[in-house]
């Protein structure tokens, strides 16, 4: 059975645009003023791929050192911090997963491992809109 390996890349606060933005529009079309801070982070999932090619791929591939950080197999957070991920069904067409597959393509010529890749949303704060009075 192949080995499935597991990468969270998050950006540096500064550099997380998109998060900001999510965080806004929670607040702003759902209404979840209590709502203290998000993260975003991309999941990989890439199977078949040994150790070496791992360690040359996870840098080169799913993230780029200056701006992000990066997580194996699972990411910090604190108890009062909720999470969840969403990703493509099954026969979707992912882009984001088949762009990384081109990568390690190129990286590492003969090899096309299957990249699987999900989007976690990370809450924190009260997650309940105020009732209305």
């Amino acid at each position: 059975m192949a080995v499935i390996r597991r990468v969270y890349v998050e950006k540096k606060p500064g550099c997380d645009g998109e998060a900001r933005a999510l965080l806004d529009d929670f607040r702003t079309n759902l209404g979840l003023q209590g709502l203290e801070g998000l993260r975003l982070l991309i999941r990989y999932d890439v199977c078949g791929i040994a150790a070496r090619e791992w360690r040359q791929a996870r840098l080169a591939v799913f993230s780029e050192p200056p701006v992000d950080l990066v997580y194996d197999d699972d990411f910090p957070r604190a108890v009062e911090e909720t999470a969840f991920a969403s990703e493509y069904l099954p026969g979707q067409y992912d882009q984001r997963a088949d762009s990384a597959a081109q990568c390690l393509q190129l990286l590492l010529p003969g090899l096309r491992p299957p990249v699987a890749a999900a989007r976690v949303v990370v809450l924190r704060g009260r997650l309940r809109p105020p009732r209305p009075g």
